[in-house]
């Protein structure tokens, strides 16, 4: 029993000689692994973290990165309405060959579609009315010219004094009479609608050709309709009086149902975006014509625009679709719709630093197709990043990430 009891009071003795070794060392005691665990964590420097919604990149990082910069600056806005319509033949560009007198078709030259100049002679035709007119035109072509020859030599007696005055004054009024009956007879084929070399060559022509009248066209164009066959009676009463249409395609109307709400927005004028439905076709045509009355049916007011056409690349009967510019207030800051990014549910842009770039959030105004207003955020005259912004979005919302991870 006593070794016991010394036995445990040795343990004791030896467990309170360790703590006073410890004590004089230091403790805990540190292994050699550790130490240099610790040494070389305390000669390593902290990570250093960007500010919040700021992004580090230096200039030839943005370039390599494809981000292109511009100001954002003040403007209008292209802002529109579309309109649907159909492209009809320019109403100044249709020519129509038509008669005035009862007659027969003699001769027809063109065919559908046939391209024609101006004055072109396009048909021929017999009419009495035209003989009559001609044969008057003659005689009284022939009693002028006898009229003014003895008005001349009446003229020169009555200077000697071997005819009296009285008959210088009747041969005079006579001639003058001869005179007004030429020109009515001349007006006359003008109006059946010779030209003035055909009146200054009927004097050579046979007799036989007194009855017949050429027909020009009186625009150039190409034939649309040809609308009475060789011979065929045409003027009379219940009969066509029309041969040909001729149509020039030059320039084409576009003819728009623009509605009630819209009108007041269209000014003659104005730039138009005509587009084909079903095709990619574009081109731009000026508002020439508001209508200040509505349909009745349809209750729309009709536009008609002008639209080039020199290589006759629209036809007449196509549905198309314009897009009509809406007049608005400036706006002091507009920037590119691709410059706008959504972080956390609202509209962002990056604005250009020394350092990089500030995700800087903004509030948005009217838009348009490619631009959108600012109202609040930005100032006019700050660079922001425009091309590629997608790429700023994902690097800061990679920050982010690392940053709550921390």
């Amino acid at each position: 029993m006593k070794r016991i009891v010394l036995f445990f009071a040795g343990v004791a003795a030896g467990i309170g000689l360790v703590v006073l070794a410890a004590g004089s060392i230091g403790w805990p005691v540190t292994l050699p692994a550790a130490r240099q665990d610790a040494a070389t964590t305390g000669s390593q420097p902290k990570a250093r973290h960007e500010a919040p919604g700021h992004i580090e990149l230096a200039d030839d990082q943005v370039r390599d990165a494809g981000i292109t910069l511009a100001k954002a600056n003040g403007g209008m806005l292209k802002r529109h309405f579309l309109a649907p319509g159909s492209l009809i033949p320019d109403a100044d560009h249709i020519g129509r060959v038509s008669v005035r007198v009862q007659a027969t078709v003699t001769e027809l030259r063109k065919r559908l579609g046939d391209s024609v100049e101006k004055g072109e002679i396009v048909a021929a035709i017999e009419s009495r009315e035209v003989a009559d007119a001609k044969s008057g035109y003659l005689a009284a072509l022939l009693t002028n010219d006898l009229q003014q020859t003895l008005y001349v030599r009446q003229k020169t007696l009555v200077e000697s004094r071997t005819v009296s005055e009285n008959e210088f004054l009747r041969t005079r009024l006579s001639a003058n009479d001869a005179q007004i009956k030429l020109d009515g007879a001349r007006q006359k084929l003008f109006a059946l609608g010779l030209s003035e070399s055909e009146i200054a060559d009927l004097p050579n022509q046979p007799p036989e050709s007194l009855r017949t009248q050429f027909l020009r066209a009186p625009i150039s164009g190409r034939v649309s309709e040809r609308r009475v066959d060789l011979g065929g009676l045409i003027g009379r009463e219940g009969q066509e009086s029309e041969l040909y249409v001729i149509v020039n395609l030059d320039d084409i109307w576009v003819d728009l149902a623009v509605s009630p709400e819209d009108i007041g927005a269209v000014r003659e004028g104005v730039s138009v975006k005509i587009r084909a439905i079903g095709t990619e076709d574009e081109a731009g045509a000026d508002v020439i014509f508001v209508s200040p009355l509505l349909d009745r049916e349809t209750r729309n007011a009709r536009v008609i625009a002008t639209l080039p056409n020199k290589e006759h690349r629209w036809k007449p009967g196509t549905f198309v679709t314009a897009e009509v510019p809406l007049a608005g207030a400036p706006s002091k800051v507009i920037v590119s719709k691709k410059a706008l990014q959504t972080i956390k549910g609202t509209p962002t842009v990056f604005v250009r630093d020394a350092d990089g770039f500030e995700a800087r959030s903004v509030r948005t105004g009217r838009e348009d197709d490619d631009d959108i207003e600012i109202v609040a955020g930005l100032a006019a005259g700050e660079t922001i990043a425009v091309q590629n912004t997608f790429t700023l979005k994902a690097e800061l919302e990679k920050d982010e990430a690392e940053h709550s991870h921390d």
